[in-house]
């Protein structure tokens, strides 16, 4: 492929900052919503018996466009794993691919909904950097918040052991806590203030730890999401345009970037 023409399909394919490469977009999401509307359509039974040969058309036609657009967004990249195997190209390759599975496995492919997951491009279309910042800073936060959250859980899950545990010797069988992990349940249940109501507390001792766990779940289930803000704020960083690296496929570059921050690749070339 002629290296002028492969640019010029990167730029239209997977940059949102050009005329050619927003309307690829725009039409690409028009494209996600009709697939979507058409499945949710054809869950109707009264007008699936009626549409159904039309709405099947509509579906194939845009899994080829979608299919032939997988491909383009492989061959205009000089190392194509990175898109492969990034979050979009994995997105991506799941849209297209419940139409091929219904041919060989009918009843699945209403699992082409999962194409409403790349209408997350629609805040690169959008220019709402603000959000997309914002997104990639909150997974950051949470990866490396990982082990403190995990931390956090375990103690959490070592607490609802014992609490539980102590609701089945204060209740016993006669109240519906038979055993200690139907008693843990209910230690879940209130702790995260669910409460369905299948299991309550008779004794008035059950009632008092029931009302220390109800109160403990409001401080426990906050506990993370400072966790995740700390971190947040921690790695507060600007990220402002929706230019993609012809080599690693990487985004989110500084407005005044040169070179690829990943790899290092010119990003002018």
């Amino acid at each position: 492929m002629p290296k002028g023409f492969r640019n010029k399909l990167h730029e239209i394919i997977y940059e949102a900052d050009t005329p050619e490469g927003k309307l690829f977009d725009v039409i690409l999401l028009i494209l996600i919503l009709i697939s979507i509307v058409a499945v949710m359509l054809e869950s109707v039974a009264s007008i699936k018996i009626v549409y159904g040969e039309q709405l099947d058309i509509i579906e194939w036609v845009i899994t080829a466009f979608f299919t032939l657009e997988y491909i383009a967004r492989i061959v205009s990249v000089k190392k194509p794993a990175s898109y492969i195997f990034s979050f979009y190209g994995i997105i991506d390759f799941l849209a297209m691919l419940p139409k091929y599975i219904d041919l060989l496995f009918p009843g699945l492919g209403f699992l082409i909904s999962i194409r409403a997951l790349r209408l997350l491009r629609v805040f690169r279309i959008l220019k709402m950097m603000n959000f997309v910042w914002a997104s990639n800073q909150l997974l950051l936060s949470l990866k490396r918040s990982r082990i403190k959250i995990a931390v956090f859980l375990f103690g959490v899950i070592i607490l609802c052991v014992i609490m539980g545990t102590l609701m089945y010797i204060v209740e016993g069988p006669q109240s519906g806590f038979n055993n200690i992990p139907i008693s843990v349940y209910w230690t879940i249940v209130t702790l995260t203030t669910v409460g369905f109501g299948d299991l309550t507390p008779l004794t008035p001792l059950g009632q008092f730890i029931s009302m220390i766990i109800m109160i403990m779940g409001y401080g426990i289930i906050v506990v993370p999401t400072g966790l995740v803000t700390a971190q947040f704020i921690q790695d507060k960083k600007a990220y402002s345009n929706t230019q993609v690296c012809h080599v690693c496929n990487a985004g989110n570059h500084r407005d005044d970037a040169k070179f690829c921050y990943n790899c290092g690749f010119s990003l002018n070339k």
